[in-house]
């Protein structure tokens, strides 16, 4: 049975009670599905049918979000496919200059809350995301509404034969609560918990969980994304560059994932002998006391190149931020500094006239 994770962030106290409620488990018995087998009715044996996924599942209640305050409708967010276009509430933006910031990603999109474009480059080139899949998995699992207390085991069905990636969850000796499996795939994008999650939430399996990704996105004006797994790991996981500031946006509406993404390093207990293993946030942001990151998501295949999404606050204002396309390992940390600079140079401009 996995232990109680240890958590390491600014909000470390508060997040570990939660946490520790979060994940007593209510099953000896770890979920354990293959493939699109379906999950067979537990009713006869006493299992708490509580435990399994509804089917059909819940509606998806934060599934589009359409209108903010300011009544701009975030399924036709406004850019443009090579250049860069702010729609008519922008005036408060007007002095930024577009010219001096140049991002190395090779698609990037930067909104504000309201709406309003303040970057767009390639905001439509449509490309393969990566693990920036694993929000989309991880806000499909949490609409479902099924519990996060059940503890499910890594099978050999969740080992990567695609690209042959790594995990340190050992294949028939991991059993995490499904809220420890998000936390580890959001976290530190592993892979196994990714699948185990597609694997185990639907009573239709991993074809059913698909579905229900591209069902979400469809929901959520996401036009030119499609989805073939849950972890990213296929390259025919794809989308836009503003399809993905609305995914940001609708996973800002998950309590969990900000405080998934507040984590700066966690540790867990998965294995029957009680070894430890230490995670860190993919996203090195998060651990920046120059950054306040409220939601966020890395990815990385060879052919997206290194990518990250997240919603920031910078000058007390919070964006939207997405970089697909980018080449070395910090590029997108980069490009990220870069904006940040960019909006500050801004408004310390503007403050002095």
């Amino acid at each position: 049975m996995p232990r109680f994770p240890i958590f390491h962030s600014r909000s470390d106290q508060r997040r570990r009670s939660g946490a520790i409620r979060a994940t007593r488990l209510l099953f000896t018995g770890p979920i354990i599905l293959t493939g699109g087998a379906c999950a067979s009715n537990q009713s006869q044996s006493g299992q708490d049918r509580s435990t399994l996924a509804p089917t059909p599942p819940k509606p998806y209640v934060n599934a589009s979000a359409p209108v903010n305050p300011s009544g701009y409708d975030w399924r036709n967010i406004e850019g443009t496919q090579d250049g860069w276009q702010l729609n008519e509430r922008s005036s408060e933006w007007s002095r930024l200059n577009r010219a001096a910031l140049n991002l190395h990603s090779v698609s990037a999109m930067i909104v504000d809350e309201r709406g309003n474009v303040l970057y767009s480059k390639n905001a439509r080139a449509v490309r393969p995301i990566a693990s920036i899949t694993k929000l989309m998995t991880a806000m499909v699992v949490l609409d479902t509404g099924v519990s996060l207390k059940t503890p499910i085991r890594i099978v050999e069905d969740d080992r990567d034969r695609l690209k042959n990636s790594r995990s340190r969850l050992r294949i028939n000796d991991t059993v995490l609560s499904r809220r420890e499996m998000i936390m580890v795939a959001i976290m530190s994008s592993d892979n196994r918990a990714a699948h185990a999650l597609g694997r185990t939430t639907f009573r239709g399996g991993t074809p059913e969980f698909i579905q229900a990704m591209n069902r979400k996105a469809r929901a959520l004006g996401m036009r030119n994304t499609r989805f073939v797994d849950s972890s990213g790991l296929d390259p025919r996981n794809q989308s836009t560059a503003e399809d993905l500031v609305k995914m940001v946006r609708a996973a800002s509406n998950y309590p969990l994932l900000h405080e998934i993404t507040a984590l700066g390093q966690m540790t867990l207990r998965p294995f029957s002998d009680g070894t430890a293993l230490q995670y860190r946030n993919t996203n090195p942001l998060v651990r920046s006391p120059e950054w306040t990151v409220e939601v966020s998501k890395t990815g990385f295949i060879n052919e997206a190149g290194r990518c990250l999404v997240m919603r920031a606050r910078i000058d007390n204002r919070s964006l939207y931020m997405v970089f697909l396309g980018s080449n070395g390992k910090l590029s997108t940390v980069g490009d990220s500094n870069r904006v940040r600079d960019w909006i500050l140079t801004s408004s310390r401009t503007t403050a002095a006239r």
